[in-house]
């Protein structure tokens, strides 16, 4: 395990049958959870929603491993087929239990996905769905809603008030949580003319997270 400089973030390569992922740990003192969030089939663990769980949920002893999954730790440009993601995800499932603590499985987008998808049969204690994508942009009668009602854990949804892959009110009811962050895209970017500033958009969905998974422990 290498250990990044200059701050308390460690970073752990590990091989599963899809190739070689990586976790960036960003522990807390005290711990009672980890929850883990891979990132979505456009972008990294950068994404701001990403950064700002890590920012803030040490404090709230909640350990956060952000996962990188093998596509990107290969420098690859597209995501391959969700069954493959699902393969790394399963094969960094004992790394992220390692720590011995219950484990909330969680992602943005596709990473949404995949942590829906195989939350049961890994025994995640929940999970957590950023930006889910409902269906395609444009293609509402192409709904993925199977995925997400059939997690068969507690579940939390964050959506953007205009996500194009699905706005809050077009999900549909189950046994899951929705927050809304209002005026918010599929990266959860406010416009400019919003009546809330960026930080204060992330304050809403850290802010919600925290008590959701205060609600677990």
């Amino acid at each position: 395990m290498s250990r990044t400089t200059g701050t308390t973030r460690k970073t752990e390569n590990v091989g599963t049958d899809a190739g070689e992922a990586r976790i960036t740990w960003l522990p807390a003192k005290g711990a009672r959870l980890v929850l883990a969030v891979s990132h979505g089939a456009g972008g990294g663990i950068e994404a701001r929603d990403l950064q700002a769980l890590a920012a803030v949920l040490p404090g709230h002893r909640v350990t956060v491993a952000l996962v990188e999954q093998p596509w990107r730790v290969a420098g690859k440009k597209l995501a391959p087929a969700p069954r493959t993601l699902d393969t790394g995800w399963r094969g960094l499932w004992p790394a992220l239990t390692a720590p011995g603590l219950a484990v909330v499985a969680g992602g943005r987008s596709a990473g949404a996905r995949v942590a829906c998808r195989t939350a049961a049969e890994l025994g995640a204690r929940a999970v957590l769905a950023l930006s889910f994508p409902l269906h395609p942009p444009g293609k509402p009668e192409k709904s993925r809603a199977d995925e997400l009602l059939g997690a068969g854990v507690p579940t939390l949804v964050v959506q953007g008030g205009r996500d194009p892959f699905g706005r809050p009110e077009e999900f549909p009811p189950g046994g899951h949580g929705l927050v809304e962050v209002p005026y918010a895209d599929h990266g959860f970017a406010v416009p400019k003319k919003a009546p809330l500033t960026q930080d204060q958009a992330m304050d809403v969905l850290t802010g919600a997270v925290a008590d959701w998974l205060d609600g677990l422990a």
